[in-house]
């Protein structure tokens, strides 16, 4: 039987998350019974992600490649640290940063769509290794830069990545930008980045730590004093601002100006941030890791 509507096969593949080819040869195994071809599907492992896309995946690696003008990082996550260092699991996400360098894809659905090498599609080619890890794996995020000037991508333990993109300057400057923002993890790049509702809250946190002393003196007194501790909370919480990591003696600002370079763009990402994690002892991870729980 090969005349398989298409909603059918896109039905099926909702319901299994397998890939539509696959979906589509279940089908036609089946006469189009799509309960009997969701069960062949599971059989031939290809449904696996099916129960287990709805697991937590915090853990994973961020990974970066970068050619010709361009740099990429993304993070790739799955559910437990054991998985970071499983071959196919490093495999598959130092794969899927090439892809995402050489497919030019400036979204996250953009590169799950992109050709995988072994055939099929980057979204189809996660679900695969579900079936040979078991745990939920998630191609989650992608940062892409592109410049003329210069560009730096560097990732601390597989968990934290940066890229800087330069208007002038060296690689080697670019570099410790990078891993400055790595380590400092700047809430803003210049002090003209700073919303104003920020500013507004800071301004109003100074005003209540100050003794009744303080608040009595003249306004344009109190307006300086004030103004002086939201201009180094705002030091703190900008790139430009803060001290340089690689040479504390200057800020980041001071550190481009040697070198007549200013920055264009910075992306950080750091595994896992923004999933709430289910915490788990030691023992029910190496359980589940065992096929066990």
């Amino acid at each position: 039987m090969s005349n398989i509507s298409a909603q059918l096969v896109k039905e099926l593949r909702e319901r299994s998350g397998a890939g539509m080819m696959e979906c589509k040869k279940a089908l036609v195994e089946n006469n189009g019974d799509i309960e009997v071809a969701m069960e062949w599907l599971r059989k031939s492992g290809l449904a696996k992600a099916d129960k287990k896309a709805g697991r937590v995946a915090a853990e994973g690696r961020i990974v970066t490649a970068q050619a010709d003008g361009n740099a990429v990082l993304v993070e790739v996550n799955c559910e437990t640290d054991f998985v970071t260092k499983n071959p196919d699991f490093v495999k598959f996400s130092d794969n899927v940063a090439q892809i995402a360098l050489k497919s030019g894809a400036k979204d996250i659905d953009a590169l799950k769509s992109a050709a995988y090498p072994d055939g099929g599609s980057v979204e189809e080619a996660a679900k695969a290794l579900v079936a040979t890890i078991g745990e939920n794996i998630q191609v989650r995020r992608l940062a892409h830069a592109s410049n003329t000037g210069v560009i730096a991508s560097y990732v601390h333990g597989g968990r934290i990545g940066v890229l800087v993109t330069l208007k002038g300057g060296s690689e080697e400057l670019a570099k410790g930008i990078a891993m400055h923002v790595a380590a400092m993890n700047p809430q803003f790049v210049r002090a003209e980045d700073v919303p104003a509702d920020f500013l507004a809250k800071e301004k109003e946190i100074a005003l209540s730590q100050m003794s009744d002393k303080e608040k009595n003196k003249p306004a344009d007194i109190l307006e300086k004093i004030v103004s002086g501790k939201v201009a180094k909370i705002i030091s703190e919480v900008t790139l430009l601002g803060q001290a340089y990591v690689l040479d504390t003696n200057v800020t980041v600002a001071e550190a481009l100006k040697k070198e007549g370079a200013d920055v264009i763009a910075v992306a950080r990402l750091a595994v896992g941030e923004g999933i709430e994690k289910v915490e788990e002892d030691f023992a029910a991870e190496v359980m589940k890791q065992a096929g066990l729980a």
